[in-house]
């Protein structure tokens, strides 16, 4: 996963409605009526909101039956996770070498 797959990712979970749909789903798979029913928020809202998080590939539709639900792609979230801890070594690192510059001082 590049930076450039990675904005586009933050970017859909940084408004709180996808999170909130996102953390419902983490629960399990979920229609968006029966999302619509537990949040806030509007059926279609929820749709739309459904669309981006599938278009980044967060989540993925299951047909049931006649219903379509919707569930959490684990693996994208897992590599998301894992170029955050990425992130944060380098980060660490690099603040580990200024700490180390000021008690040299």
């Amino acid at each position: 996963m590049t930076t450039a797959t990675l904005v586009p990712v933050f970017a859909a979970l940084g408004d709180e409605t996808r999170w909130n749909i996102l953390a419902a789903l983490g629960e399990g798979e979920a229609s968006a009526s029966a999302l619509a029913r537990r949040l806030p928020v509007t059926r279609q809202a929820i749709t739309k909101h459904l669309a981006v998080l599938q278009e980044v590939g967060l989540v993925e539709p299951v047909r049931v039956g006649r219903e379509i639900r919707f569930r959490v792609i684990a693996s994208q979230l897992s590599e998301t996770a894992r170029r955050l801890d990425v992130i944060g070594a380098r980060w660490d690192r690099r603040l580990a070498a200024i700490k180390q510059i000021a008690e040299d001082l």
